[in-house]
């Protein structure tokens, strides 16, 4: 499927999206009463013309108290019959970028391993919209569905770097990887740790673009699968758990959009992505072992599935020698995070007032929320064991979240600012502009909030 906007022609048909308290336009004539459309959330009417053939269609947007809550409205005209749309008349009180958005992300669709891409119904981009803004928005959160949807079997460690490789390629950055032993003798212990026994060695990919300007620093979880490693994870937990590298997908899918919509112009971006596996073989980390870090703390390992905040640790300290002006980290790091704001909802840690407000202010723009909490510093004691620097699997289970947060605020001084994004990478129920799978979050809102971020 080609990702585009039909060119404008006198042939595409006019689709009318109606609230449900509002008149029907006239052009619709007394078709939709009779056939029963009352602007349902969803609902389609088609307008047949006197030879029995379209002239247009209604959508129905539902009522207008609801549509705070509703995301991309218009993904749902993905049911229309294919052909050419243009919009009739743009509905009040709804933003037409967001709008137009929805249209796009509607028609993505994972075709891999079944079937072949169907071009579905294509609409005119309407005049004042920034078509190719949109289009690369729209492109760059395809990347991160496919990623995060492609199974470990064809998307390990080594597959992961080919992926960055291959968008650096595409959009003029430059990549460095350390992987394998080098990782211990550059000083990554912890990186080398976790990913030691997969088949698929483990590896830091580092990307760059651009040489002048602040320095934003993106660091994404990349996990391609969770075993949970020798705290093997039951068979139930591990089955989603190809989108553990759901941290990795999302950062690629933001420096595409910063890319694609040129908003990297300006700033000096690096992207770090740790790459591993953490699986089970004679070699593994262990249970009660204590491993030294790049910073140099030490970290008692006490649940070798608490691994991602590990990886993360050594790629935070190296991310933070540079001292850049900001550094985001995107992980799919705790189920505490979905037990507190469910799938939807990624909680926002950072300490910066004004970053947080831009951040969270932005996403509820874009439809790419989040939701600030604290690094609550009362609970620093619980990630401090008693024979090492840092646990990284507290017992008690309470404030899993906060405390994954705070055991990565060790590792991220020397930033300037500082924010972390627990995100969920997936998508449980299908959604308008949002199937089932992997979905990108925080992407939007960051790429929102960069004006008042720098």
């Amino acid at each position: 499927m080609t990702l585009e906007f039909a060119p404008a022609s006198d042939t595409a048909l006019p689709l009318w999206p109606v609230w449900s308290d509002e008149d029907l336009p006239p052009e619709a004539g007394t078709w939709p009463g009779a056939s029963g459309f009352a602007g349902k959330t969803g609902q389609i009417c088609l307008l047949p013309d006197s030879d029995g053939g379209l002239r247009g269609a209604l959508l129905g947007l539902g009522e207008r108290a609801q549509a705070a809550w509703d995301r991309f409205p218009l993904a749902r005209a993905q049911g229309l019959p294919k052909g050419d749309w243009r919009l009739a008349a743009l509905p009040p009180g709804l933003d037409p970028d967001q709008l137009i958005l929805g249209w796009l992300l509607g028609q993505y669709r994972f075709t891999r391993y079944k079937g072949a891409p169907v071009q579905g119904p294509r609409l005119v981009c309407p005049d004042g919209v920034d078509g190719p803004r949109l289009l690369a928005i729209a492109e760059a959160e395809f990347l991160t569905r496919d990623l995060i949807n492609t199974p470990a079997s064809d998307l390990g460690p080594d597959r992961l770097e080919a992926a960055a490789r291959a968008l650096a390629n595409q959009i003029g950055a430059r990549v460095e990887v350390i992987s394998g032993t080098a990782l211990v003798k550059q000083n990554f212990p912890l990186i080398h740790a976790v990913g030691r026994a997969a088949a698929s060695e483990p590896r830091l990919i580092d990307i760059r673009l651009g040489d002048a300007g602040p320095m934003l620093t993106i660091v994404g979880k990349g996990v391609c699968f969770d075993t949970g490693g020798l705290n093997l994870k039951p068979g139930a937990s591990m089955g989603l758990m190809k989108k553990d590298m759901g941290g990795a997908a999302t950062t690629l899918g933001l420096l595409k959009m910063l890319a694609g919509t040129g908003a990297a112009a300006g700033l000096r971006i690096r992207v770090l992505i740790p790459a591993v596996e953490n699986s089970v073989a004679g070699n593994a980390f262990r249970p009660g072992d204590v491993l030294s870090s790049r910073k140099g703390l030490s970290v008692e390992v006490n649940n070798t599935d608490a691994e991602g905040r590990l990886v993360l640790a050594d790629a935070m300290t190296y991310a933070a020698e540079e001292n850049p002006d900001l550094m985001i980290s995107l992980a799919t790091l705790t189920g505490a995070a979905r037990v507190a704001l469910g799938p939807d909802l990624p909680p926002l840690y950072c300490d910066d007032d004004a970053t947080a407000l831009a951040l969270q202010q932005a996403g509820m723009a874009v439809g790419d929320p989040l939701w600030r909490m604290p690094f609550w510093d009362a609970y620093e004691p619980l990630i401090e064991p008693a024979i090492a620097d840092l646990d990284n699997a507290p017992s008690g289970g309470m404030a899993g979240s906060i405390t994954a947060a705070l055991f990565l605020r060790r590792f991220a001084e020397g930033a300037g600012r500082y924010a972390h994004l627990d995100i969920y990478g997936w998508q449980p129920v299908a959604a308008p502009g949002r199937p089932k799978g992997g979905v990108g979050q925080g992407a939007r809102a960051i790429l929102a909030a960069l004006p008042r971020l720098f």
